[in-house]
C-alpha cells in the first residue's frame, strides 16, 4: 500500500448486506483500517457462522436496518440477486442520501445501482478479483489483490482510497467493460478450479496417492510461465503436434472417464488453434493433429464439440 498520495477517508461506519463468503472478509479489512462494522445481514446458517468469525460483535439485522446504521454498505450478494436488492431497498426508503453504497459484482459497474443513486447514494463498484474461502484466510489474500473499480469521476479517489485501505490495488475498468472483465476473470480463475480437481480425480484413478502433491509444482509453473511468457509458454502433446499421444490420451478419458472428454477436446482444439497462431505448433504437424480432435469431437457424447454451443460457462 505505497500510495501515500491517496486521500485517506474519513472514520466511517461499515454494513455488509449479504454475509456470504466476501462481504465479512472485506469489512474485517475496513475494520483493520480503522473503520467500524456495525450491522450485518444474513440469513444462512453458514452466513451467520462466517459473520460471528470474521465480524464478532458486529449484530445481525434485517437489510433495512444495514442501512439505517451505517455510512459505507456493501451489497455483497449474488450478482443476479443485486438489481433487485437494490430496487427494493430504494422503493422502501431505506437509502439515506450521503451514503456511500458499494457492490462487490464483477459483472455490474454503477448503472445498477442508479435507483439507489436517484434516492441520494453515492455508487462505487469495487470488485476483488479473489477467491474466496469464507475464513480469515481471505483477509490476508486481500493483501495486493487487484480490485476492478468503476465509479462517477468525482468519487474516484474515493473508491480508490478504499481498496488501498483494504490491501488491495485499484485497477479502473470502465462500465461498458464490466461484462467483460468478469467474463475474462471467470474464464481463468473458476474454470482452473474445474481442470485442477478433474485432474486430480484423474490422477487418483491412476493410482497417485497424492496428486495435490504432484500438481502442485507442475501447476504453479505453468502458471509462472504462462503469466511471464504467455502463448510462448506452451507445452505439452498439442502444442507439440503429438496426434498418436493426444488419440491416446482421448481413448482412454472416453474409457475412464467420459464426461471430461468434451473439456479435454474443447481445451485441445483452443490449444492448438493459440499454438498455431503463435508460431509454437509447426503447420506440417497441425493436419494430423485437428484431424485427431475432429475425429474424437465426432465421436464424444451428445455429438459434435461444436454442439456444446458458447454459451460461456
Amino acid at each position: 500500500m505505497n500510495a501515500p498520495s491517496q486521500p485517506r477517508p474519513a472514520r466511517l461506519t461499515v454494513g455488509v448486506v449479504g454475509a456470504g463468503r466476501v462481504g465479512p472478509a472485506l469489512a474485517a479489512s475496513l475494520r483493520l483500517a480503522g473503520h467500524r462494522p456495525v450491522a450485518v445481514s444474513g440469513v444462512s446458517d453458514a452466513s451467520r457462522r462466517r459473520a460471528a468469525e470474521l465480524l464478532p460483535g458486529v449484530p445481525l439485522v434485517p437489510p433495512a436496518q444495514v442501512l439505517e446504521r451505517a455510512d459505507l454498505v456493501l451489497l455483497t450478494v449474488p450478482d443476479d440477486a443485486l438489481p433487485g436488492l437494490v430496487q427494493g431497498l430504494a422503493d422502501t426508503g431505506a437509502v439515506r442520501p450521503g451514503q456511500l453504497l458499494v457492490h462487490t459484482s464483477g459483472r455490474y459497474g454503477t448503472a445498477v445501482l442508479d435507483p439507489a443513486r436517484r434516492a441520494g447514494a453515492l455508487p462505487l463498484a469495487l470488485h476483488p478479483a479473489m477467491t474466496f474461502t469464507g475464513t480469515s484466510v481471505d483477509v490476508q489474500r486481500l493483501a495486493g489483490c487487484s480490485f476492478g473499480v468503476t465509479a462517477p469521476d468525482e468519487l474516484r479517489l474515493a473508491a480508490e482510497a478504499l481498496v488501498i485501505e483494504m490491501g488491495g490495488e485499484p485497477e479502473w475498468i470502465e462500465e461498458a467493460a464490466r461484462p467483460l472483465y468478469h467474463a475474462a476473470l471467470a474464464l481463468g480463475a473458476n474454470h482452473l478450479v474445474t481442470l485442477v480437481a478433474q485432474s486430480m480425480e484423474l490422477l487418483r484413478q491412476a493410482g497417485v496417492a497424492a496428486p495435490d502433491r504432484m500438481l502442485g509444482p507442475l501447476l504453479g509453473a505453468a502458471l509462472d510461465n504462462a503469466l511471464r511468457s504467455g502463448d510462448a509458454a506452451l507445452t505439452g502433446p498439442v502444442a507439440r503436434g503429438d496426434a498418436g499421444t493426444v488419440a491416446a490420451h482421448v481413448a482412454e478419458l472416453r474409457k475412464h472417464a467420459p464426461a471430461t472428454v468434451a473439456g479435454y477436446l474443447a481445451m485441445a482444439r483452443t490449444t492448438a488453434d493459440r499454438a498455431l497462431a503463435h508460431g509454437v505448433l509447426k503447420p506440417e504437424l497441425a493436419e494430423d493433429l485437428l484431424g485427431v480432435l475432429a475425429d474424437g469431437s465426432a465421436g464424444a457424447e451428445g455429438g459434435p464439440a461444436g454442439a456444446e454451443g458458447d454459451s460461456g460457462r
